[in-house]
């Protein structure tokens, strides 16, 4: 935390006050607090495993040594889902416990996509994986039933009441799910409806469904174990610098065909 603060002029080190985790807690400091503590623990985790890669032993170490000083403190959330799901994944917090009393509650109620793909993964180290793609059937799948083919900057499953989808022109009596809502600079047509980082369902539907893991660097070994949960089927493509990997799985068995240069660990 040292390298993210500032100094007073009575001598305390303190943290800045434009501090930024996503928008949905950007008027809640318990929860923007608690979703950057898991943030920087998950980096110092990272820039750890980065630099022992590298060579560099001793800046690994100091940031191995950083992210154990970081489990003495276990911030509140303030009930966000996206600040215990951060928690979860950094290792700050349970996982189960994170789940059992933040993030199952309300369903897609609360999420955001900026962080989609961290709570999804959340989800799924609480053993959840069914109730996670039960999330992006619900949270994702209603920009799909509003005519999105590009995943949104914002949004909130509250929107979708008496909404119009955006492949039409807002009849009267019915709220334009595009102009009549975000918040901050977003008011009114100014939010995206083709974003990058609300596109969580895309890697985690590879790595949880068609259960593609990469165990090292450069995609040379990938290890295999796809979970249908709920679905029929499932098929897909994953990009490496040697071809795309191919998938298909269903209830009866699944096949993977992998380019030269790839292992493949069941």
């Amino acid at each position: 935390l040292r390298y993210c603060g500032y100094v007073s002029e009575a001598g305390c080190e303190t943290l800045p006050e434009g501090r930024f985790f996503d928008w949905p807690t950007n008027d809640t400091p318990d929860a923007k607090h608690c979703g950057l503590q898991g943030l920087l623990r998950l980096a110092l985790l990272r820039g750890g495993e980065i630099m022992r890669i590298l060579g560099e032993a001793e800046t690994a170490a100091v940031c191995f040594h950083s992210a154990e000083r970081m489990l003495r403190h276990v911030p509140h959330s303030g009930g966000n889902k996206q600040a215990s799901a951060m928690l979860a994944l950094s290792g700050i917090a349970d996982p189960v416990k994170m789940f059992d009393e933040v993030v199952s509650k309300g369903g897609a109620a609360g999420l955001s996509t900026f962080l989609g793909y961290f709570t999804l993964n959340a989800v799924r180290e609480a053993g959840h994986h069914e109730f996670a793609l039960g999330l992006i059937r619900d949270y994702w799948g209603k920009m799909l039933e509003l005519g999105a083919t590009t995943f949104w900057e914002d949004f909130d499953i509250s929107w979708c009441d008496n909404a119009s989808p955006i492949t039409e022109p807002v009849p009267d009596g019915m709220r334009d799910i595009h102009g009549d809502f975000g918040a901050y600079c977003y008011k009114g047509l100014r939010h995206s409806l083709c974003h990058g980082w609300a596109s969580g369902p895309a890697p985690y539907l590879a790595a949880s469904v068609l259960g593609i893991t990469p165990l090292e660097a450069g995609c040379k070994v990938i290890k295999f174990a796809p979970n249908l949960a709920w679905l029929d089927w499932a098929k897909g493509k994953y990009p490496t610098p040697y071809g795309d990997i191919e998938v298909e799985v269903t209830k009866s068995g699944s096949s993977i065909k992998a380019p030269v240069g790839v292992e493949i660990i069941r």
